[in-house]
């Protein structure tokens, strides 16, 4: 018998087998390892609304049917591609980058995602970082929680993005959202992937992307504040989102 919360993977396969939890790219989410139809894939379960999920499922396919090496989802039985809040993925192998070289082609990947999705619309319920200039909420950003000179530092961080073209950015290429090998860079975990401007992307390790000094310290203030304020909690324990604050320049 599943445990509770899973049990739409039936939906997948009546002989569906749930495996270990899996860390990299969990975020918020529950995600397992499972075998459906014989093969190993990812099921994450979470709390998104029926409009979010195909959203992001949508993307999925159009970016792998243009090649990008991306967990594409895995249809039920009867041809949907999420189910209760549960998405089923294909797994992906690799490793993390670590070295320079590693992360320019983690930039290249990045840069044919942006172009690739160009015109694309918002995923239902976000704010890209210069919307957030002038409304306070959008899905788990909420600045009316944070401090009010925060709220000027990240939006300062921000308004330098006012006018860039917009479109679909990963939201969170960390290392345990990246598998490489010889032949393909995947980004996986596209949870808060939504349209904004490409710098907050780009914001790379070894300045990877090749940036120019101004753009790059663009990138590296919005990217800071951009994660600051999506996951800033008064009531939390981990340090994360106080220590990326603190990145960004006072006004």
């Amino acid at each position: 018998m599943l445990r509770v919360g899973w049990e739409a993977l039936e939906q997948w396969d009546t002989d569906v087998v749930l495996g270990e939890p899996l860390t990299d790219g969990a975020g918020v989410n529950q995600v397992r390892s499972v075998r459906v139809n014989g093969h190993r894939a990812v099921a994450r379960l979470g709390h998104r609304t029926d409009a979010d999920l195909a959203w992001e499922t949508h993307l999925m396919r159009h970016l792998a049917r243009a090649g990008m090496t991306v967990p594409a989802p895995i249809p039920t039985t009867h041809g949907r591609y999420f189910a209760q809040g549960l998405v089923v993925m294909t797994y992906i192998p690799g490793r993390t980058p670590e070295t320079e070289t590693d992360w320019r082609r983690v930039a290249d990947t990045l840069r044919r995602l942006h172009r690739l999705t160009r015109g694309w619309a918002q995923r239902p319920g976000w704010r890209s970082s210069t919307d957030l200039l002038h409304t306070e909420t959008g899905t788990r950003v909420n600045l009316a929680a944070m401090p009010a000179e925060s709220v000027q530092r990240c939006r300062a961080a921000w308004a330098r993005l006012t006018n860039r073209a917009s479109c679909v950015v990963h939201g969170d290429p960390n290392p345990t959202n990246i598998r490489i090998t010889n032949d393909h860079v995947a980004l996986i975990d596209w949870d808060e992937a939504h349209l904004d401007a490409p710098d907050l992307d780009l914001a790379l390790p070894h300045n990877a992307a090749g940036l120019d000094h101004h753009t790059y310290d663009i990138a590296t203030q919005a990217r800071a504040a951009w994660d600051a304020a999506i996951c800033w909690d008064p009531t939390a324990t981990d340090p994360f989102a106080a220590q990326r604050l603190a990145e960004v320049r006072t006004v």
